[in-house]
């Protein structure tokens, strides 16, 4: 059997429900999940490295200044080696204007521009695209309410995506797979609190998610 998914998860800038995000990690039997705020990980020089996968759950808007930790980080460690990457939710929003972090994220609108609206409560309906990707193999059409974003499209080279919506406060494509060096990514717009962080679709999508880009399946 093979050794629990040993996770980092990123947390800064952005407040969240601390016990019902923990309950979800939780369920993730086969994971050890560690949270973490980022300029802590970066700075880990004992433990970053070992991760299987880092879960980004972080909304530093402005990008790292020129002798931050942070950005040296970006700029010759990340997708170094095969360490997965998943982005969720609000760390979608991450860097707005980097384009270090739009490689990553194969988003180039995040908020820049004036191009950002939030609208909470609202119900989403998620539709698989690819019915074939390890992710989302086998699951269906469900709803959500949570809350959405109005920003730019994963339209850069190399985005898969396997989710949409046609929710009209939110981006069409919730979810997208790609490459970024050598670290799989996947990237998630769902996720704001715990109305979602229970719903059983969103876990497991979650869930897949991280086995996905650890290369688990």
């Amino acid at each position: 059997m093979d050794k629990k998914l040993q996770i980092a998860v990123l947390v800064e800038n952005h407040p969240y429900n601390v016990v019902g995000f923990q309950k979800m990690l939780d369920s993730f039997w086969d994971c050890e999940c560690f949270v973490q705020p980022i300029d802590l990980f970066v700075q880990d020089e004992v433990n970053k490295s070992k991760y299987d996968v880092v879960l980004w759950y972080n909304m530093n808007w402005d990008a790292p200044g020129d002798d931050s930790v942070i950005r040296r980080y970006m700029e010759n460690e990340i997708g170094a080696t095969n360490q997965g990457i998943v982005l969720l939710h609000h760390a979608l929003l991450t860097f707005q204007d980097w384009d270090v972090f739009t490689d990553v994220c194969g988003l180039h609108h995040r908020g820049s521009g004036g191009l950002f609206k939030y609208t909470q409560n609202q119900t989403v309906r998620e539709t698989i695209v690819d019915e074939t990707h390890p992710i989302t193999k086998g699951l269906t059409e469900f709803c959500i309410v949570d809350e959405t974003y109005t920003i730019g499209e994963p339209q850069e080279p190399g985005n898969q995506i396997l989710i949409t919506t046609d929710n009209e406060t939110s981006i069409r494509n919730l979810a997208w797979t790609r490459q970024y060096k050598n670290s799989r990514v996947f990237c998630y717009a769902s996720g704001h609190d715990d109305r979602v962080y229970a719903d059983e679709n969103f876990r497991r999508i979650l869930y897949r998610g991280l086995l996905w880009a650890a290369g688990r399946i």
